[in-house]
């Protein structure tokens, strides 16, 4: 079974096994001023059809996901008003967390895809849970016995040739007390140049954010663009990757 760090691969749909699919349209507020979906509408719909799969699968609700990674390969954005269908399937199951691949298909041409770890909590404590045994029965067989880590794999930078601000607004917190995984994604869209949207965005989370806080920005420039969120106390607690389409 695979030991490599998750939500790297974009494994195909399962031979088996459990799939999901929510229809909906890109509305105003997904959308860049070029009327392109964005990183955090594209989250916004990730988040949206994992929460309808395990509503659908009547999966116990003592338990909640929180977004550890994202990788998001867009190879043709969706564009405002288009009717997109978002696809998705567990590719491997750890201690407490899942990874779970998903694709968006437009019926303007729109095709982007990802994968992303989610690790389970326990919504009374909000502290990490062992993989419950409904979903192991909801996603067993879509997994085919692949294992996962919540390794992380972005090496943030450590210093910038620029330091913003960046602080998440009250609304962007979530009944855990953290800042929404779809919020986040926003210092990276102020901060890095996404161009035509066309390549490979990452973004993996370190520690909790706190609203109240604000967080430098570093980014580094080389291969990639990477960016990290620093927290007032110390710390990255986020870190992003752009890598734009050759």
């Amino acid at each position: 079974m695979s030991t490599a760090a998750p939500a790297i691969e974009l494994l195909p749909h399962p031979a088996g096994g459990r799939t999901f699919t929510m229809t909906t349209k890109v509305r105003l507020g997904d959308v860049d001023g070029k009327g392109r979906l964005g990183l955090d509408g594209t989250a916004r719909f990730l988040q949206d059809a994992a929460t309808d799969d395990a509503s659908d699968a009547g999966l116990d609700r003592r338990f909640g996901w929180l977004v550890r990674r994202t990788k998001v390969v867009t190879a043709r954005p969706a564009s405002l008003g288009e009717v997109v269908e978002v696809t998705t399937w567990c590719t491997g199951i750890g201690r407490a967390w899942a990874e779970r691949r998903s694709q968006i298909v437009g019926d303007r041409g729109a095709l982007v895809d990802a994968v992303a770890l989610w690790v389970q909590v326990d919504v009374a404590t909000g502290r990490p849970a062992r993989v419950a045994e409904d979903f192991s029965a909801a996603y067993a067989e879509a997994a085919a016995g692949r294992s996962v880590s919540a390794r992380l794999s972005i090496d943030p930078p450590t210093s910038s040739d620029r330091s913003p601000l960046w602080s998440p607004r009250r609304t962007d917190i979530d009944p855990f007390g953290h800042v929404n995984n779809a919020a986040t994604w926003s210092f990276v869209e102020e901060y890095v140049d996404l161009g035509e949207r066309r390549g490979t965005a990452e973004l993996e989370y370190l520690a909790p954010i706190r609203h109240g806080e604000a967080h430098g920005v570093l980014i580094r420039r080389d291969e990639f663009v990477t960016a990290a969120l620093v927290a007032e106390s110390g710390g990255v607690v986020a870190a992003a990757r752009w890598s734009p389409a050759s």
